[in-house]
């Protein structure tokens, strides 16, 4: 079975990660890695593929950054080419990013087999270009790998037939199983942005005495008063706990933008630094007493370590983070509040999902098997 694996955005790699290192001892199934190059920053992929100790990839289709339909349209036509030329007998696909979506169209159109790892996941917001890509990508998918109950309830309602849905587990916490030992000898000292001085764990920030920061939804970050209130909203916090914000390129070319830096640097304990490899980002969450963010997958990591995580977004495509996990949903304007109620002892906890055991990806393995052994029964039939 040749099966292509397509990766493209930062949170892509963590989940092909595990997947890779479970496939080399399968002979039966050859694997080749597609990277659509839809993040091309170093430190936005690159940094990741070598961290994860993932190989370089056999195809780079490097489209670069654009509008949604012209990244999507360059990743088309460069998928196409690849299937062409490879002939794969599946393709999988993980998440909600623009190559996901562009990836599946392309096979399901060619008649190849999709099969979409993190199926299921809703938010019920369409005005997030990830849910699109998510429902896109499950209308014309053909096998749904989930990573919880939700998800397979989302499937059902849309009718896709049961047998056709496999709750697995989640990769992101196979990946962090596997890297966080590692990862805690990682050294937590930074350069600060537009500021010349570092910061350094011991010295600036101790043990469960700061915060992370992660944002770049363009809800939060688009708008100059939006973000202009959340700068003030994060200096007012620092003032109590330092907080430390490796920031996405979107949101710095927009703090930039709306002439915030100096807003910023006013703040002495408001640390932003540059993006973090997947190492360092995790030992640094892993140190911290809560996260702020309005991104995805750290809302995973959070339950999975028990760290409050508290989520500045209207809704989620993950509510097992906040069912069972240390995930809350909440607005702008009770950020403060709400962090104080941490800062006083009373954050919120809770446990971790099913199979989030950090072995999904020998799990992904035994059905692609069991796929693959059926294809070759009906095949001979």
């Amino acid at each position: 079975m040749k099966l292509i694996l397509v990766a493209g955005a930062r949170p892509n790699f963590m989940k092909i990660a595990p997947l890779m290192h479970a496939l080399k001892n399968h002979a039966g199934i050859h694997a080749v890695l597609v990277h659509t190059g839809q993040h091309y920053d170093v430190k936005m992929s690159g940094q990741f593929f070598e961290e994860l100790n993932i190989p370089a990839p056999d195809i780079n289709l490097e489209v670069g950054s654009a509008s949604h339909a012209v990244q999507t349209a360059r990743i088309m036509e460069g998928f196409e080419k690849v299937c062409i030329d490879e002939q794969p007998d599946a393709i999988l696909v993980v998440g909600d990013v623009n190559s996901t979506a562009a990836c599946t169209l392309v096979a399901s159109k060619m008649g190849i087999k999709t099969i979409h790892y993190e199926a299921g996941l809703r938010s019920n917001d369409r005005s997030m270009p990830e849910e699109i890509n998510r429902l896109v990508t499950d209308a014309i998918s053909d096998v749904f790998i989930t990573t919880s109950v939700d998800a397979d309830e989302n499937l059902l309602k849309e009718n896709i037939p049961a047998e056709k849905i496999y709750m697995l587990g989640n990769l992101m916490i196979d990946s962090l199983v596997a890297q966080l030992p590692k990862a805690q000898h990682t050294t937590l000292k930074f350069d600060l942005l537009n500021r010349k001085a570092q910061i350094e764990f011991g010295k600036n920030f101790t043990d469960k005495s700061y915060g992370v920061m992660t944002f770049h939804r363009p809800g939060n970050v688009d708008d100059k008063e939006s973000m202009t209130s959340l700068v003030k909203i994060w200096g007012e916090i620092s003032e109590q706990v330092p907080l430390i914000f490796p920031v996405h390129p979107r949101t710095y070319k927009n703090i930039q933008q709306f002439g915030l830096q100096d807003l910023i640097d006013s703040f002495p304990h408001l640390y932003f630094i540059e993006p973090l490899g997947y190492m360092q980002f995790i030992h640094l969450v892993s140190r911290s007493m809560f996260a702020l963010t309005d991104s995805g997958g750290i809302q995973e990591e959070t339950t999975y370590l028990n760290i409050p995580c508290l989520t500045v977004r209207p809704n989620t495509e993950r509510p097992v983070t906040v069912w069972e996990g240390s995930n809350k949903l909440i607005k702008l304007g009770d950020i403060i509040d709400e962090v104080q109620l941490i800062l006083s002892g009373k954050a919120k906890t809770g446990k971790r999902p099913k199979y989030w055991d950090g072995k999904t990806a020998e799990r992904i393995v035994d059905v692609l098997e069991q796929l693959n052994t059926n294809t070759q029964r009906h095949e001979n039939l």
